[in-house]
């Protein structure tokens, strides 16, 4: 749902699957606390969890 979103938006993104990364699930766990699935990361800053169209939309100042 949100892979297919930001495509249609024209947004480049990178998806990890941190069930087969050790070390991405690492990572994910120490910037966020979060140990669920999916966590969106914007501009390194901006976390959100879950899939909301509005608050990513706004983050990455699209429409």
């Amino acid at each position: 749902m949100l892979k297919e979103f930001l495509s249609a938006k024209g947004i480049e993104f990178e998806s990890k699957d941190i069930l087969q990364d050790p070390t991405t699930m690492d990572e994910l766990i120490n910037k966020t606390g979060a140990r669920s699935v999916p966590v969106v990361i914007i501009d390194d800053k901006d976390i959100v969890i879950g899939f909301d169209r509005g608050k990513i939309s706004k983050l990455l100042g699209i429409k």
